[in-house]
């Protein structure tokens, strides 16, 4: 379910209008993740057949583009939960790294499942946001299947001044809350090093296309 949020995002990251001649706007929510995501979008077609050949390549262009708009430290905290208090400033950390890294390969792997959607970022104008946290909705439409709709969940970070994007709700389920009960439990079984390391072999993992899938 995980990997079909993180597609489900990377297709309204991917699909907006905003010019790419501007630099990303940090100070509002709405803005940032419409225009951090045309960059991103850009690079990937513009660069579809070195992709064809090297599929890891779209990990670059995730790291690079996208995440850099992800609060992800913040998300890993929450993925640890009621385990932080037991675990150490390092095992956070790495955590942390690892947890990164699982976004970037999972995201880069959503990438290949484009397959040009449409997609509406709604302003509904009554929300604009919070002092902390902000909503950015948008709603994917698809000829033949039903429409989705994704919440990002975007937070202010009081100490450097900008937003970043730390969950999204599809269809109204959480995929931050979705990881916190997969990993919450295994951490408190298993101790964070132990879910650490899996998460660092998952995301070691290659970058397969849909042509390399159908011949597997």
């Amino acid at each position: 379910m995980f990997k079909r949020f993180i597609a489900a995002a990377v297709v309204i990251l991917g699909l907006t209008n905003v010019a790419q001649a501007q630099e990303v706007d940090r100070t509002d929510p709405y803005n940032m993740v419409e225009q951090a995501a045309t960059i991103a979008f850009n690079h990937f077609k513009a660069q579809q057949a070195q992709i064809q050949k090297n599929p890891n390549m779209l990990k670059d262009i995730v790291r690079e583009d996208l995440l850099p708009y992800v609060d992800y430290r913040y998300a890993s905290y929450k993925v640890i939960g009621r385990n932080l208090p037991k675990t150490s400033s390092d095992q956070r950390d790495r955590f942390v790294s690892a947890f990164k890294n699982y976004l970037v390969t999972t995201y880069a792997q959503a990438f290949t499942q484009y397959d040009n959607q449409q997609v509406e970022f709604l302003r509904d104008g009554g929300d604009s946001h919070s002092s902390k946290i902000a909503s950015v909705k948008a709603r994917i439409y698809a000829p033949g299947r039903p429409d989705i709709n994704i919440t990002f969940k975007v937070r202010f970070n009081n100490k450097t001044g900008e937003w970043g994007v730390y969950d999204m709700v599809a269809e109204g389920i959480s995929l931050l809350a979705s990881k916190q009960a997969e990993l919450e439990g295994l951490i408190r079984q298993k101790g964070i090093d132990y879910v650490t390391d899996e998460l660092k072999e998952k995301s070691s993992l290659d970058i397969t296309t849909k042509k390399e899938n159908k011949a597997a």
